[in-house]
């Protein structure tokens, strides 16, 4: 017989309750509050009957009609409880399954949409590999306003909420194709690499289900976005492997796939991979929990390794970063990994955890890139005042200069935490608080910059 696992405090097991229901989508921070008021009212009338307090929130949970799914999947969470007796019955799993199929039987639908939709020019004589230039600034649209549309169908967003999204789509699209771009110019360049990132934030609103305001509900977003990466990327990686072995062995027996690896199942693939990816996500959420955290403790100890060497073998020869436009996308991309990388151990941290190591090495990864941010800045700023203004320059500054402000203040936060002067919490609403300057800088770059530059 298994040793009884000894009781929590009632405190200690409506804080877990509450916990559990705020990361829940559906589910809204004033909702928690009401759902908890009542929580504690039928605890009170229980304890008043005889009960124990154990038994009373046991049972009070199981009263909460409308939550009874969320209660089962609560118990799945603490099996260790008499919650998996009381709450899990066996029509659960038969539901389960039923909604899974459901969700599944949608993202591939959504998958196969998007991998047709990226071949849908090519009716109209707009291939692909011919005219990279329109591909590239269209990127976004044969995926994203699916799921975007996927995740208000899962949140069950209101119609103005879809709406609002869709004209942005709209808007987006029309300025990405009426302005008039030097074919394989800077500012096509440009657009290509902004405006998708000002569209994902379409996707963060959706996701959030009506949560974008919350702090929680913006760092739900961050946690999918970095979630989302690690399996795309897994899926790209197999997909290669398949892709390699599909050349070799059609190759040896006289025929050449290779139009149609790379005509067909590169670009179809990858589209609807973003799609699986996102489902995965969502359906494997217990999984990459596990998995994520473990890589960000992993690179952050090695980014911040070459950051460092990188800082001092600059100062020991004395040399200046080379400001050509590859190496600038380069540098940044290098920063936004680093951002990137503490915004999900923020994140995937228990806020209420005290500072440790980890929190100290995070502090000395934000002095890293801070300190190299500035270097670029220093650079760019020297490259301006003796060759003049371009698009790439112009652009560089502006996001080297959000990414400045971003980790300077980021740091301070944290040397507050470290120092005992603020709490984990502040740092957090920072972040969220600062992911739509990203998206507006984006926008500004689709938007004005190619008139100001002259559709260079």
């Amino acid at each position: 017989m298994m040793n009884p696992v000894p009781a929590a405090s009632l405190e200690d097991q409506i804080d877990q309750w509450r916990g559990y229901l705020r990361r829940r989508q559906a589910i809204h921070a004033v909702d928690v509050a009401e759902l908890e008021d009542h929580l504690r009212d039928q605890i009170g009338g229980l304890v008043e009957a005889g009960l124990a307090e154990d038994e009373a929130f046991l049972v009070a949970v199981k009263r909460m009609g409308d939550l009874d799914a969320l209660s089962r999947e609560f118990a799945r969470e603490h099996s260790d409880r008499l919650w998996k007796q009381l709450v899990v019955g066996p029509e659960t799993a038969g539901e389960l399954r039923g909604r899974a199929a459901t969700d599944a039987m949608i993202a591939c639908g959504l998958a196969v949409a998007a991998a047709l939709f990226i071949k849908l020019p090519a009716a109209f004589g707009v291939r692909w590999g011919e005219d990279d230039g329109f591909y590239a600034r269209n990127l976004g649209f044969f995926v994203l306003p699916l799921l975007t549309g996927y995740f208000l169908w899962k949140r069950r967003l209101a119609g103005r909420t879809a709406g609002w999204l869709a004209a942005g789509f709209v808007v987006a699209g029309v300025f990405a194709n009426v302005y008039p771009f030097t074919r394989g110019g800077h500012l096509e360049v440009l657009t290509a690499l902004h405006l998708p990132i000002a569209l994902w934030l379409a996707v963060g609103i959706a996701y959030a289900g009506g949560r974008w305001s919350e702090v929680n509900g913006r760092m739900d977003f961050i946690r999918f976005s970095g979630e989302l990466f690690i399996y795309f990327v897994l899926i790209a990686l197999g997909g290669g492997v398949l892709t390699g072995f599909m050349a070799m062995i059609f190759r040896a027996i006289g025929i050449d796939v290779e139009p149609f690896l790379v005509q067909w199942l590169v670009p179809c693939g990858a589209m609807g991979g973003v799609v699986i990816a996102s489902w995965l996500v969502e359906a494997k959420q217990s999984v990459i929990e596990n998995m994520a955290p473990v890589l960000t403790r992993l690179f952050t100890p090695l980014f911040t390794a070459v950051l460092i060497v990188f800082l001092a073998t600059m100062l020991w020869t004395g040399r200046g970063i080379d400001i050509q436009r590859d190496v600038l996308i380069g540098f940044d991309l290098l920063l936004v990994v680093v951002l990137g990388l503490m915004l999900y151990s923020i994140s995937a941290r228990d806020p209420r955890a005290p500072a440790g190591f980890f929190d100290v090495l995070q502090v000395v990864l934000l002095a890293s890139a801070l300190l190299a941010d500035v270097i670029a800045l220093w650079a760019i700023a020297a490259r301006i005042s003796e060759f003049g203004f371009t698009p790439n320059r112009v652009a560089a500054l502006g996001e080297n200069i959000i990414l400045l402000v971003n980790l300077a203040w980021s740091a301070v936060l944290y040397l507050r935490f470290l120092r005992g002067r603020g709490t984990f919490a502040r740092l957090e609403r920072w972040q969220t608080d600062y992911l739509p300057v990203y998206a507006v800088w984006a926008a500004i770059v689709v938007i004005a910059f190619p008139p100001v530059f002259g559709f260079i």
